[in-house]
């Protein structure tokens, strides 16, 4: 089999990541992340402090492949009808109803601060997330392909927000946390908005933002990304490989300080997610660590530690730290 992916899909993904590059300073694992959520169709959970980039970074994929994108600022008073759409009276008709389509019939939805809206609006995404379509009134709907859901969350600031329940994580492929740049890329980020100011059109002055320096220009079509999608289901998973999926995930299950281990959904994802990061790589087959690269992402936001651990000062990071090294 050959060692590298086709030439046109090569071609795609690097000219992604040059794009997405010249709006986002390093950052370059979350871009590989952000790939291999849209390769694979998986949601993904960005982590991370205010200021991180996480919107300018999904903004900037959405355009460099020419995708819809929709982006809800999640808060208290948010409804699900705000989401999904509703059925509203159609008073140029005869009286019926027509359906008002909402923000969710898109390809990506970024769900900022998703954990600042009521569970009742968590739910709401359940069905869009797992199945791909919704319901509204009586009749479902599907969604386009692809759609994704990329949530952000505050790992930090708790007030006013609410858990996330269970069953919403483990439907999120991947959850990834965000850190600092380096004093390299922050001096980068400090040149390149010292460069942002107040500029004339029309004869009007318009107040520049970080989002301007978005180009429009895609480098990518929807149809370029399909042919990717498919190329990620063709990537080769040895026997060996499964065989080591199936047992990180079946001592997640039986590690004594973790009160609740992984589900099936996390190895189907380690397999999807490891298939498309080789992708983004140039090959057309996973090795050992494309496991261990995800597992920290597919497995932490679907493991519980017991009360004893907590006490004892053990971390999610710490216990699958020992478990990679018992699996490998």
């Amino acid at each position: 089999m050959a060692a590298s992916t086709p030439d046109s899909t090569a071609r795609f993904v690097k000219a992604v990541r040059e794009r997405v590059a010249t709006v986002v300073v390093g950052q370059d694992v979350v871009v590989e992340r952000l790939l291999v959520a849209l390769f694979t169709s998986g949601h993904l959970l960005l982590q991370g402090v205010p200021g991180t980039a996480k919107t300018l970074l999904v903004n900037a994929l959405a355009k460099a492949i020419d995708l819809k994108f929709k982006r809800i600022q999640f808060t208290i008073d948010l409804l699900p009808s705000d989401i999904l759409g509703s059925e509203v009276l159609d008073d140029r008709g005869g009286g019926g109803f027509k359906t008002h389509k909402g923000p969710v019939f898109t390809n990506i939805l970024l769900a900022d601060e998703i954990n600042r809206a009521a569970p009742k609006v968590q739910g709401a995404l359940l069905e869009a997330m797992q199945e791909r379509r919704v319901t509204i009134g009586e009749t479902t709907h599907a969604l386009p392909v692809p759609f994704l859901v990329i949530a952000t969350q505050n790992p930090i600031e708790q007030s006013g927000t609410f858990e996330l329940p269970e069953a919403q994580l483990d439907r999120f492929m991947l959850c990834h946390r965000l850190g600092y740049p380096t004093p390299q890329e922050e001096r980068e980020v400090l040149r390149r908005n010292a460069a942002i100011g107040v500029r004339r059109e029309g004869g009007a002055a318009i107040a520049e933002n970080e989002f301007d320096r978005v180009q429009t220009e895609a480098v990518g079509t929807a149809e370029d990304l399909v042919k990717a999608m498919e190329a990620a289901q063709k990537v080769h998973v040895s026997d060996a490989f499964m065989e080591h999926v199936v047992d990180l995930v079946g001592r997640t299950r039986k590690e004594p300080r973790l009160a609740l281990g992984c589900s099936p959904r996390a190895g189907i994802a380690l397999v999807r997610a490891a298939r498309a990061r080789a992708l983004v790589h140039g090959r057309e087959y996973v090795i050992p660590d494309d496991l261990w690269a995800l597992a920290p992402d597919v497995v932490l936001h679907r493991v519980r530690l017991t009360y004893e651990a907590l006490a004892d000062g053990f971390t999610g990071e710490r216990v699958l730290s020992d478990l990679l090294a018992e699996a490998r």
